[in-house]
């Protein structure tokens, strides 16, 4: 294995630090990151807004604290391996995001068209070519608090994202085989 420390979280399961990944702030670059996985760091993007404790809809800023990725989708040929822990799913024209703080599926996958404000997972860029929900205001969801925080992929030189944690496409592909619903990103300051 790739890592020999471990560390006992309860008597029924020991967390090794690949469950945990951490984020922070590049020195001097409030809206570039330091992802630290193991002994490895990896530069990655964040919000426009850097990091915030009190996240609001729309301020760009990624979530400080610590939340779990629950499932992701692909597009079809553009990873060498969708082998992951977490459930993947094809990305289809049809599926989007609602981004809309008023509707009842604020903050949750969505069918396109959708009559309230909504993102499209399918996108002409890469970003989504693998894109991860990290738990960030699903259960429980608060309206307003933000949406659509992923762990995707980045643009060529890190600019800002809206609040996600965005990665190299080869960085991504390196850590997809480790990811689980075990895993947590922690984001500090």
């Amino acid at each position: 294995m790739f890592c020999s420390t471990m560390r006992s979280i309860s008597n029924n399961h020991v967390r090794s630090e690949a469950d945990i990944i951490v984020v922070r702030q590049r020195p001097g670059h409030p809206s570039q990151g330091l992802l630290i996985w193991g002994n490895t760091v990896f530069p990655c993007a964040l919000g426009r807004g850097g990091i915030k404790a009190l996240k609001r809809e729309g301020d760009g800023a990624t979530p400080l604290g610590s939340t779990r990725l629950l499932y992701g989708w692909f597009r079809h040929g553009k990873i060498e391996s969708r082998r992951s822990g977490l459930a993947l799913r094809q990305i289809t024209p049809s599926d989007g995001w609602c981004d809309a703080p008023a509707d009842r599926n604020y903050n949750r996958p969505v069918t396109l068209p959708y009559p309230a404000s909504s993102e499209t997972m399918e996108r002409k860029d890469r970003l989504y070519d693998c894109c991860i929900v990290m738990d960030y205001n699903i259960r429980p969801r608060r309206r307003g608090r933000g949406s659509a925080i992923f762990f995707h992929i980045a643009k060529p030189g890190f600019p800002p994202t809206q609040g996600c944690i965005a990665v190299e496409p080869q960085v991504m592909q390196r850590l997809l085989p480790h990811l689980s619903p075990r895993t947590r990103i922690k984001v500090v300051r």
